[in-house]
């Protein structure tokens, strides 16, 4: 009985080794074998500092910890540029002495994705954004900053990920 279990695993595991495509993610990236994340400016009328290069690491992370592929610096299969193109705060809820008792921060960036090996599946101008709310007497700064940050880019990469990469 032992020799027919260590079998059935056996062939379980070879099925899926065989099927070098195949990820947990969904992610599909055909014959690439490397991917390049080009520096998102941040071109937004109100310029928040360091958020560029935040965004920029975070895609890079997200995509090397999904998928197989190499990171390069330049030539490769899967490129991703863009900028931060807005960032804003606007009030969301108002309390009895009409004012603010809730903010949302908000974040849009612009993406141009190339695939070198089926230009058909470029995407050349799509916007992608995501929130964050938080008290109105809240500064946006230190600690409610940096989880708004990573709230969001979580958000947006997750979504530019799934845009190019799957099928979603």
């Amino acid at each position: 009985m032992k020799k027919i279990q260590l079998l059935l695993v056996s062939l379980f595991l070879l099925s899926f080794h065989s099927c070098g495509i195949y990820s947990f993610t969904g992610a599909d990236v055909g014959e690439a074998q490397t991917f390049q994340v080009n520096y998102f400016q941040n071109a937004a009328p109100i310029v928040e500092p360091g958020i560029d290069r935040t965004f920029t690491l975070q895609l890079q992370d997200l995509i090397q910890s999904q998928t197989n592929l190499n990171l390069t610096d330049e030539n490769g299969d899967l490129v991703y540029e863009g900028e931060i193109v807005d960032y804003y705060v606007s009030p969301m809820s108002a309390t009895a002495q009409s004012t603010a008792a809730q903010n949302r921060l908000t974040i849009v960036v612009n993406l141009r994705y190339y695939n070198t090996l089926d230009p058909e599946k470029d995407i050349l101008d799509r916007r992608f954004s995501f929130y964050y709310d938080y008290p109105a007497n809240d500064q946006l700064s230190g600690s409610t900053l940096a989880t708004a940050l990573e709230e969001i880019f979580t958000r947006i990469t997750q979504d530019i990920f799934n845009a190019t990469l799957t099928n979603w």
